[in-house]
């Protein structure tokens, strides 16, 4: 039995076999190869199965967003059929004797010149869908494909690191665990895991190498631990330990359908953070009083070009739709930093953090801000809906924002296009903005308040940096003062007041937020009946 530690990020026990995950290798390998038949073979086989993925993808797209979106699904099951393509590689495999992946990437590199290089736009477009068929090739080839055909079963994956575009390909169905070997209690990566309401672990002291796959695991949320190979003492052990959690999990479901009220009657609005429109079950399965935070940037790390407005509006109405009327407050495309998106082509930066990201971005690329506001708009005709801003330092940023959002609604009223009633409001996460809030509350219906962030820049610590954990202190003084001082001004300006940060899920401060006048929480779907319980006996 091998057993490493980690830093726990969600609490539970998850028992199943390991799925490494190791990244698509940017550089294809050439190698030379003698069997030139199973090299073949090779390659067949992985279309093959990148050709089902696809009739998958197909299928689904049709059910969920269209016809129109889905056919992209089926220009990529033509490409990979295209009897040119496909001599190519099988010319470079049997004359050159190169591996598939190579053979693969070479094509790929051939017919995206050659479509880019013509004048006709659709044939320039497909430049990119070569690029992806061949990338999915050649990550079936090299085994780093993520995907449901990759999972048959649920798994604990286990990688050096993940980003949140990664973690973003898993199928929640077959997700048991994620261990890290990097990564950070504060990383996006961690908040995911928690959205999933999955016992995972980060700094974990474990190299993610393949003689790991398939070997059963235990991962113990509670402890910080990952048993490989576990004797059947520890397997007892684990089980009775992970009995014992669900059913703890079980006496919190009388927490359901109760009100969220202290002792002294006073109501606080307890709502959900979600990635996307598959979160929504997890935040109706948990009694939520609404959504807190939709974090709408994942529809952006879902794809491979900048989402239409169509899509954008299928997803928000939908969610709208499913929540019944209870209040949904979507926060506007927040990328950068740590969340990369490559077809943005964002500069590079020495320090991310501090650079071009969230309503920055939005601000000087106003044609994709556009693009989301007309689907956001569209949409409120669909429930009850908010919408929020990112990153926000001055009165000037809300004074345009405002001025765009009404030049997209009075554009759609030109259009005949339907416009419910909705709230604006801004995140702070900002000293800038916490200290300047008096000025900032008269203009907007609400605030938010991003804790990550907010303890990030007050306290000069990268929340990505897992050395400075040790300083990284979400209770500290200057954090609580802000907070503090940010509730006061939006109640004397007449606008309410939450907390969507990892920090609104921590019991230790529940109290403190109710006294400060906090009104609403929004947390991890996980986390709503535990902190409802908290709540009424305060």
């Amino acid at each position: 039995m091998i057993v490493k530690e980690g830093k726990s990020v969600f609490k539970g026990v998850a028992i199943g076999k390991i799925f490494v995950y190791r990244k698509a290798q940017k550089a294809v390998s050439n190698e030379q190869v003698e069997d030139t038949a199973a090299e073949l073979e090779r390659y067949e086989a992985a279309k093959g199965k990148a050709l089902e993925q696809l009739k998958g993808l197909y299928e689904k797209a049709l059910r969920d967003v269209g016809e129109e979106e889905a056919m992209i699904f089926d220009v990529h099951q033509m490409l990979l059929d295209d009897l040119d393509y496909n001599d190519s590689i099988h010319s470079i495999i049997e004359n050159d004797k190169m591996n598939a992946e190579y053979a693969v990437f070479m094509t790929c590199e051939q017919f995206s010149v050659m479509f880019l290089s013509m004048d006709d736009d659709y044939m320039r477009g497909r430049a990119a869908d070569v690029k992806d068929i061949s990338e999915r090739v050649i990550s079936i080839l090299n085994g780093t494909q993520v995907s449901p055909e990759a999972m048959p079963e649920p798994v604990i994956i286990l990688a050096e690191d993940l980003a949140p575009s990664e973690t973003v390909q898993f199928d929640k169905s077959k997700l048991l665990s994620i261990v890290t070997q990097k990564g950070s209690a504060n990383s996006h990566t961690a908040i995911l895991a928690r959205t999933m309401n999955i016992p995972s672990l980060v700094m974990t002291d474990i190299e993610p190498s393949l003689e790991y796959h398939g070997r059963t695991a235990i991962v113990d949320g509670f402890a910080g631990l990952i048993y490989i190979d576990p004797d059947e003492e520890t397997m007892a052990k684990m089980i009775e330990k992970k009995g014992k959690a669900d059913a703890q999990r079980a006496l919190l479901q009388e927490m359901k359908g109760k009100e969220t009220v202290t002792k002294s009657g006073k109501h606080i609005h307890l709502y959900s953070n979600i990635g996307g429109v598959q979160d929504v079950d997890a935040v109706l399965e948990n009694d939520s009083e609404g959504i807190g935070l939709f974090r709408s940037e994942f529809l952006y790390l879902g794809c491979d070009d900048y989402p239409s407005e169509e899509v954008q509006f299928e997803a928000y109405k939908t969610v709208l739709s499913r929540m019944g009327g209870k209040k949904v407050i979507i926060r506007t495309l927040d990328i950068g930093a740590d969340k990369q998106i490559d077809y943005f082509d964002l500069p590079k930066e020495e320090n991310p953090a501090l650079g071009f990201r969230a309503i920055r971005i939005c601000l000087t690329r106003e044609e994709v801000f556009r693009t989301q506001l007309r689907a956001l708009l569209r949409a409120s005709a669909y429930g009850t809906l908010s919408i929020m801003f990112p990153m926000i330092i001055s009165v000037k940023e809300i004074v345009r924002i405002k001025e765009i959002v009404e030049e997209v609604r009075l554009e759609l009223e030109r259009e005949n296009i339907s416009v419910g009633d909705f709230e604006l409001g801004i995140m702070i996460e900002t000293p800038a903005a916490a200290v300047i809030s008096d000025q900032l509350a008269p203009l907007v219906d609400f605030f938010s308040i991003g804790s990550n962030d907010l303890t990030q820049y007050t306290l000069a610590i990268d929340r990505q940096n897992q050395s400075l954990d040790a300083f990284f202190d979400p209770h500290h003084e200057a954090i609580l003062r802000l907070i503090q001082m940010t509730c006061e001004n939006a109640h004397k300006h007449g606008a309410w007041c939450g907390i969507c940060g990892e920090l609104g899920a921590d019991m230790e401060l529940t109290a403190k937020f109710i006294q400060m006048g906090i009104d609403e929480l929004s947390v991890s779907p996980g986390y709503t009946l535990e902190l409802r319980k908290r709540i009424r006996e305060c």
